[in-house]
């Protein structure tokens, strides 16, 4: 006789975790790849990677909501996923000098930003209150990953595309805007949570 498996274990190996676990360990691989910045097939694979990791970040929740497999365990990965990949990329480019000078500053905004949304999802959480992703939120992401794409690809994207890098620069740039107007948003929301539970 069958035995049943338990809930737990089913939601840690579901489809949509797999992905989101696939993706964490992409981080350490793309990173690793980019120790060669001047190695050209180097930056493809990284590139390479890197895609495929932002293509699992669709299709995790795709297949979350179209097969009903939304777990706790998720929802605290997929956005730690996230934020590892973004931040690894980001550092390790700074590193090369990709991304250098003034630059740096939109790479510093990114990242401040996401430690600060990471502090007031945290801190909303104990207080019962959810913090949904606006569609402003998502086009930042889509923008971020984007030009971080863009910048991975750097001296090889120019072999094919005079220019690669700039356009990376550029885009890096809106994301930096969109990072500071989602990231008001979600300041504004816990300041008002607040305000609003001191006045009950």
């Amino acid at each position: 006789m069958l035995s049943t498996p338990a809930p737990g274990r089913s939601q840690l190996f579901s489809l949509p975790n797999i992905l989101t676990y696939c993706r964490v360990a992409a981080v350490p691989v793309v990173a690793g790849l980019l120790f060669w910045p001047e190695d050209l097939w180097s930056r493809w694979a990284a590139l390479g990677i890197f895609i495929a990791a932002g293509v699992t970040d669709y299709f995790d929740g795709y297949f979350a909501r179209a097969y009903a497999q939304q777990s706790q365990l998720g929802r605290m990965l997929d956005p730690i996923a996230d934020k590892l990949l973004v931040s690894a990329c980001l550092l390790m480019l700074a590193a090369d000098d990709t991304i250098a000078g003034a630059h740096l500053w939109a790479a510093i905004v990114i990242l401040c930003r996401e430690v600060l949304v990471s502090g007031l999802r945290e801190y909303l959480a104990e207080l019962k209150v959810g913090m949904p992703v606006s569609k402003v939120a998502k086009w930042k992401t889509m923008v971020q990953l984007v030009a971080i794409g863009f910048l991975i690809a750097g001296p090889a994207g120019e072999t094919v595309l005079p220019g690669t890098i700039t356009i990376g620069l550029v885009l890096l740039w809106v994301a930096a805007g969109l990072t500071i107007y989602t990231g008001w948003d979600y300041l504004k929301l816990s300041i008002d949570t607040v305000v609003d539970r001191d006045r009950r």
